[in-house]
């Protein structure tokens, strides 16, 4: 049983990663420009404290987020208007273009 869960981990991770491996960074730099006005020109000048850095963050966990909010799983105001202007690829694109960044992630918990 516990084989069968790595190996069906790993199947997920390699098409994860294929599915990435896909995306085009000039597009996603590009699309990202709209980004840029509240979290900064590479993902990591936030124009607010409380916004999140973008740079360096894992791509697959920005798609998610990013789907999310299109979706409405996920709701903010702002981001939910801009998410829903995207399609998959440009936010497979715009993700990989984050995740190339250097990062400096950082943890929001205590931001007021």
């Amino acid at each position: 049983m516990r084989i069968s869960v790595v190996v069906i981990g790993l199947g997920v991770a390699l098409f994860a990663g294929t599915a990435l491996a896909a995306a085009d960074l000039k597009a996603g730099e590009k699309a990202a420009t709209v980004c840029a006005a509240c979290h900064g020109i590479d993902g990591n000048r936030p124009l607010d404290a409380s916004y999140p850095k973008l740079g360096g963050q894992y791509a697959d966990y920005l798609v998610k987020a990013l789907k999310d909010y299109r979706s409405g799983a996920r709701v903010n105001v702002i981001m939910n208007g801009q998410a829903a202007l995207l399609k998959d690829q440009d936010i497979d694109n715009v993700a990989a273009w984050f995740a190339a960044q250097n990062g400096q992630i950082r943890d929001l918990r205590d931001v007021k």
